[in-house]
């Protein structure tokens, strides 16, 4: 029987496949030993530095796990030799490895924290400039996303400023002022939040102390951060809640707060002109007006009414004297 071409060529290549893979594992029971007695090899000779009281042994094993990229061993070793060398010249090429090796390992306070101690003991040295640099971008690292505790990024920020104070010709100086500026957004992302949180809450069973901090929050993020993009959006907010504020005041501080919505739509006006919520303030305006008017009204009967009564018991009282005076 013939065979086809095609069956005959997968016929061919089928028993190369099958002779390759024949080869791969005669192969690999030869190199699995090897790579046994390596790893082996390798782990007691780790152990033995572990148990080792010989400094300069350490001291150079540290060193040359450090530049093979085994951090975890090195900081091992070093957390060993650091305390014995402490004082020489070693001492300085080796805590800076160690701050390195936490930071290669992603341990950025600790890392902070040891740059930052090295900059303090070595502040003469060539490295000295960069370990204050790794100390403020270690810090800039750990950092929180807007929507957490903001405390650590404000420490980055002091390390960063402080970094940029001490070396302002530094090569690092544009990359220390990005992280400044990337942190102050942060900073103002959460302000933000914080503020639309508080215009949540108004929604509330008992919104008066709400729309107070809604309008102590507005103005302040206002100032802090002068050209955010979310101004426009909040000065308009500003507005809206100033009027609900008003309108739900006890009548005696009712006309005073209402005066405010006026206030408030007048800076909105004159800082977006061209906003698309102009048309919306101006409504809020109108409407914290006329709730003016209806007060002052209301207010005007009130006083009339509180005038004829205080009339009325002053000639009771009047009649009642002249009565016990016959």
């Amino acid at each position: 029987m013939t065979l086809s071409p095609t069956l005959h060529w997968f016929r061919m290549n089928y028993t190369l496949y099958l002779r390759l893979q024949k080869a791969m594992k005669k192969n690999f029971l030869y190199v699995l030993p090897v790579l046994i007695l390596l790893t082996v090899s390798s782990c007691g000779k780790f152990y033995k530095l572990e148990k080792s009281t010989n400094w300069e042994e350490l001291y150079e094993a540290a060193n040359n796990y450090y530049n093979a990229g085994e951090y975890s061993k090195a900081i091992i070793l070093y957390d060993k030799v650091l305390p014995v060398i402490r004082g020489s010249e070693r001492a300085e090429l080796a805590d800076f490895n160690y701050a390195y090796s936490h930071f290669r390992m992603k341990r950025y306070i600790e890392a902070a924290g040891y740059f930052n101690t090295f900059y303090q003991t070595y502040n003469r040295s060539p490295m000295a400039e960069e370990a204050l640099f790794m100390n403020a971008y270690s810090l800039y690292l750990d950092a929180p996303d807007y929507n957490l505790d903001q405390k650590s990024s404000r420490d980055a920020v002091n390390a960063i400023q402080l970094f940029i104070n001490r070396f302002p010709q530094s090569d690092s100086y544009e990359r220390a002022t990005a992280m400044i500026e990337d942190l102050q957004v942060r900073f103002e992302e959460k302000a933000y939040q914080e503020s639309m949180l508080y215009l949540r809450l108004t929604d509330g069973l008992f919104p008066g102390d709400f729309y107070r901090a809604c309008i102590i929050n507005f103005q302040n993020f206002a100032k802090n951060y002068p050209d955010s993009k979310y101004n426009e959006e909040l000065g308009y907010k500003l507005v809206e809640v100033a009027l609900a504020y008003g309108k739900g005041s006890k009548f005696d501080k009712k006309e005073e707060r209402l005066n405010d919505v006026s206030k408030y739509a007048d800076q909105f006006k004159r800082r977006y002109p061209d906003s698309k919520y102009v048309g919306r303030v101006e409504e809020f305006e109108k409407t914290a007006q006329a709730e003016i008017l209806a007060y002052q009204k209301l207010k005007k009967e009130y006083d009339e009414q509180l005038a004829r009564a205080n009339e009325e018991a002053a000639s009771e009282q009047a009649t009642e004297n002249k009565k016990k005076n016959q």
